[in-house]
């Protein structure tokens, strides 16, 4: 889809939040993850909770970020008809444990060690709250703990706490929340890169597309129209093993923090090696006009950045790629959340506690998206000409891995390269816009009278 057409008119004000809006920072908030016994009291869940969603349009309002997302089980369990269930994609029917062994979900990650309720099929909502300030977090979560209290009719399975804290860094030391999606249509995006711009439909349901056409979207089409789907994962980092790796891997001429930048492709700070090749530059990392404002253009060997560093698989840019070199289609809109304790400095072995992120995949396709990119760029590096080499950090690898790092005049290669994340769960959900939900959370009758036909964009 060329950039020069005209730009959809996205109806913001129906999309949720989540979609189209970096969250506030930093935070404190969890997901709860909710079972539903009872479809009416299920629907009335819903109907409590629909005005507390904002929409891409309103999220400035407050300091509470909220997000709905359901799953197959779920809408199987508020009564969506059979016609509506059978028009969602067979991936999502299916779930994410069901498909692990398409993306390497096997040994210690595999959903026979997921931590319990993921994979069960008893996930039916999850609600992401998030707060500016653990003060009003604690207010909101009173009074969800009161709306949940009437409805007996709806368990709660779960509730996974996370915070990002200031300096945004993950378990691994690094700073997150730095990449998004140049959407067509979308005027609100305070990151600025060199990205040409995607077509709102690969992200948002009832838009067109790259190759200029919608994509087959639930029904009726006001269920579908300005949703999306999500991929949940929840990952335990092995950070005592990571550092382990990168000292033993250290020289006189290359530091630790070196070849850990090298994996990742950014320093702890967030500045990208393509900006900052030989040490961190703090100031490039809180930077929004120049944090992600980069190409590879003038790197095609690696020298800078390497070929297979973290960031550049997971969004190539203009890489020259050997195989599926539409780089558009594959993108997807990310949120990550770190939970547990961080491992205090210097330590090298492991303290038995849980730590990790909650990593959050939106695209209108996410489900097969998210299993391509797991597949075919994180656990392989066919697309970059790199043969079995998987990604330094998301990698399965069995110990038997390896990463390269071009140099002058003979590249580096480090072996014995372990998993760093392991998977302690994961679901395929699905956005619904506000109207969405207001049709969900409906009695079936009011949902036969209110079903309504296509809009055109």
């Amino acid at each position: 889809m060329g950039t020069d057409q005209a730009a959809p008119k996205l109806e913001l004000e129906d999309i949720q939040s989540i979609i189209l809006r970096r969250r506030p920072s930093p935070y404190r908030g969890c997901h709860v993850l909710l079972k539903i016994e009872d479809a009416s009291q299920g629907r009335e869940l819903l109907n409590k909770l629909r005005p507390y969603v904002l929409s891409a349009a309103e999220y400035r309002r407050q300091d509470t970020w909220m997000a709905v997302v359901i799953t197959y089980a779920g809408l199987v369990a508020l009564e969506v008809p059979e016609s509506s269930l059978g028009s969602f994609p067979a991936a999502f029917r299916d779930g994410m444990a069901a498909r692990a062994s398409n993306v390497g979900d096997t040994g210690e990650s595999s959903p026979e060690h997921w931590d319990r309720p993921y994979g069960t099929g008893d996930i039916h909502i999850a609600v992401t709250l998030l707060s500016t300030t653990d003060e009003v977090w604690r207010a909101n979560l009173e009074k969800a703990r009161a709306v949940l209290g009437s409805l007996p009719g709806v368990t709660l399975l779960v509730r996974e706490d996370f915070e990002q804290r200031p300096g945004e860094r993950t378990p691994f030391g690094y700073k997150d929340g730095i990449s998004f999606p140049n959407i067509i249509g979308n005027s609100v995006n305070p990151i600025v890169d060199q990205e040409e711009p995607i077509a709102a439909g690969e992200f948002i349901l009832g838009y067109p597309g790259e190759a200029g056409r919608m994509l087959a979207m639930p029904q009726p089409a006001l269920l579908g129209r300005n949703g999306t789907f999500v991929s949940f994962r929840k990952l335990h980092s092995k950070v005592a093993a990571f550092r382990r790796f990168l000292s033993a891997n250290a020289t006189s001429k290359m530091s630790a923090e070196l070849v850990a930048a090298k994996m990742v492709g950014r320093w702890p700070s967030g500045a990208p090696l393509m900006l900052a090749p030989e040490e961190d530059a703090p100031e490039l990392g809180s930077d929004l006009k120049q944090m992600n404002n980069f190409t590879y253009a003038q790197d095609p060997k690696g020298l800078r950045c390497p070929i297979g560093a973290h960031i550049r698989r997971m969004n190539p840019r203009d890489t020259a790629l050997e195989v599926m070199t539409n780089v558009k289609i594959h993108r997807i809109i990310r949120h990550g959340t770190s939970y547990g304790p961080p491992l205090p400095e210097n330590v090298m072995d492991d303290d038995g506690k849980e730590r990790g992120i909650f990593f959050i995949f939106l695209s209108a396709k996410a489900p097969e998206t998210f299993e391509f990119l797991k597949r075919e760029w994180i656990n392989t590096g066919n697309f970059l000409g790199l043969g079995t080499e998987e990604d330094p950090i998301a990698g399965e690898h069995a110990g038997a891995g390896m990463f390269t790092i071009p140099m002058k005049p003979i590249r580096r290669r480090l072996q014995g390269m372990e998993r760093f994340t392991i998977t302690r769960g994961g679901e395929y959900g699905f956005v619904p816009s506000l109207s969405a939900l207001r049709w969900l959370a409906s009695s079936p009758a009011e949902r036969a009278t209110t079903s309504a036909p296509p809009r055109s964009v």
